[in-house]
């Protein structure tokens, strides 16, 4: 496995400058958060930057993957909206839109993967619509990332329609792709009490394309720095070293952007500590 950082915990640096801290701390993959200020799919420049972020990725020997969980990216008043499973169509084009660019971008960089997640209904909708709606939309993601050599990441989520692993379970036999997989977040396993996290990680292992990780506790979604939540987390580090995981570990604490260099050095040598004396 690789310890990585999300670009999300760097809100307030140029992504250029974030790449160069990063490598230069010692991580060894980046999850990049397309953003406004970060290779925004709907730039004019995008091409260019793309060409800057592949150089940068060769020169620090960085892995990546590709992430869509940006705010407000599609709509400046509604948070994580349009969703794949939003009442208007044309909203939920607009979200296959993006995600086809992301799919776009990745294969650019060859990235390791493309994570995205439901997002949570607009409506009043019934489950088996909204089910059947992203049933839909993920297996003609899954053939477009296909076609491109990219592989997806579902990351369920707390609050949206697919938030436990349970629930992905049928997303996952409905989408019947091999290029369809997952994304764990070791905190969300924790929040919703879907333990012990390391039965998850052996039952998913051969689905599993990359991994968040961030201290929480139970019940409440808040990102928090190792340490200040519940997690035991050597058992779960060891845990993916034993099912030969291979790619990204990315600490995810969007909110830490404030102290981002202290917080990303802080963060990985606990990591560290914990992955080199388990």
């Amino acid at each position: 496995m690789l310890l990585g950082y999300n670009t999300n915990g760097f809100a307030h640096h140029r992504l250029q400058d974030a790449l160069a801290i990063l490598a230069e701390i010692g991580y060894r993959s980046v999850a990049l958060t397309l953003d406004h200020h970060a290779l925004n799919p709907f730039t004019p420049g995008l091409s260019k930057e793309i060409d800057e972020v592949q150089r940068l990725l060769r020169q620090y020997h960085l892995r990546c993957v590709i992430e869509t969980g940006a705010r407000f990216l599609l709509d400046p008043w509604r948070k994580h909206q349009p969703t794949l499973i939003s009442a208007r169509p044309e909203e939920r084009l607009r979200r296959l839109d993006f995600l086809r660019r992301s799919v776009d971008i990745a294969a650019a960089l060859h990235a390791d993967a493309v994570s995205f997640w439901s997002g949570a209904a607009d409506g009043n909708i019934e489950p088996a619509v909204s089910m059947d709606r992203l049933v839909g939309a993920c297996r003609q993601l899954a053939d477009y990332a296909a076609e491109r050599g990219v592989r997806l990441a579902f990351e369920p989520e707390p609050g949206m329609f697919i938030d436990t692993l349970a629930r992905f379970d049928e997303l996952h036999r409905r989408v019947a792709h091999p290029n369809f997989g997952l994304t764990i977040d070791i905190g969300h396993l924790h929040c919703l009490g879907e333990v012990p996290i390391v039965d998850q990680l052996r039952r998913w292992r051969h689905r599993l394309f990359n991994v968040h990780i961030e201290d929480m506790r139970r019940g409440v979604h808040e990102h928090l720095m190792f340490g200040d939540g519940e997690i035991d987390f050597p058992p779960v580090l060891r845990t993916l070293r034993e099912v030969a995981y291979t790619g990204g570990v990315h600490i995810e604490l969007s909110r830490h952007s404030h102290d981002a260099v202290e917080t990303a050095r802080r963060a990985l040598a606990l990591l560290r500590i914990w992955t080199e004396t388990d």
